[in-house]
């Protein structure tokens, strides 16, 4: 059971002044992992003693940790219907808390982003020949997403997301090319089978997945996304978001990388919509 739920099945149980302190936390637990006991205690109204007997009551020595299960639980996975939502839960509290997941599940994303690993990651795309960008269900959309960012920057680029396509089109692929493969669990058999196929073609292999994933030992490098959320129990809501993130990321950076010439392909891919769209 996760520290939320623990202390959401505790809440009727829990004297007055130390529910406050447990209404605080479930209302608003990224805040809470970064703030200090003196700021709890008035958000809460309450005395910092309160806020030292409500961790202890949960069986932690203190606050400090306390917020380290806390700040852990916040990378947890969220289900099609949101973990931390309990019945009578109004519209605010879902808004909220599905928000704060993302959020703190970006911030851990962006904490495990290496400077390093992108500029690598950018430097093979920015010699690349030829962009192909594999993803299947879910990752498949996230893969016609890149795509539409970085065919613009001057480079052949193609999203695949049928599994007989892309066994096809990594058999082809021309001399240096790069392929962009996109999994929320890195254990897709298919994917894995393509990526074998895409070495043998001579690819350079760039994935962006968990870490320790079967998908990321086979690639040549990683954008690790090491979200908690299992992709077999959970709708990847999270990993989705970092993982468009991250392409938005090394979208910007080739486009940096590569000048001028790139923005000016930006401009022009700009000014061809502008007729598409209403004034205002």
């Amino acid at each position: 059971m996760s520290l939320l739920s623990r202390i959401q099945a505790l809440l009727p149980e829990l004297p007055p002044s130390e529910k406050k302190v447990a209404e605080l936390v479930l209302q608003r637990p990224v805040e809470v992992v970064s703030a200090p006991i003196s700021k709890l205690a008035l958000w809460a109204e309450v005395s910092q003693p309160t806020v030292i007997r409500f961790c202890r009551r949960l069986k932690f020595a203190g606050l400090p940790s306390f917020k380290l299960r806390l700040a852990g639980d916040l990378g947890s996975g969220i289900p099609f219907v949101h973990a931390r939502l309990v019945p009578g839960d109004d519209l605010a509290h879902l808004i909220a808390k599905v928000f704060d997941h993302a959020a703190a599940g970006l911030s851990r994303g962006r904490g495990a982003l290496a400077p390093t690993v992108v500029a690598h990651a950018v430097e093979a795309l920015h010699g690349a020949s030829r962009i192909e960008c594999y993803g299947l269900g879910n990752s498949g959309v996230t893969a016609q997403d890149a795509q539409m960012k970085l065919f613009r920057l001057g480079t052949a680029t193609v999203a695949c997301v049928d599994p007989q396509m892309q066994r096809v089109a990594a058999a082809l692929l021309p001399p240096g090319s790069v392929v962009l493969v996109i999994s929320s669990s890195g254990r897709t058999k298919a994917l894995l089978e393509v990526v074998a196929l895409a070495k043998r073609s001579g690819a350079t292999i760039l994935a962006l997945t968990r870490s320790d994933s079967p998908l990321a030992k086979a690639a040549d490098l990683v954008l690790p996304a090491d979200v908690q959320e299992d992709p077999e129990v959970y709708a990847p809501m999270v990993s989705r978001l970092l993982h468009l993130t991250i392409i938005d990321v090394l979208t910007v950076a080739l486009a940096l990388r590569k000048g001028p010439e790139a923005i000016t392909r930006m401009e022009t891919a700009k000014a061809a919509l502008k007729g598409t769209r209403e004034p205002g």
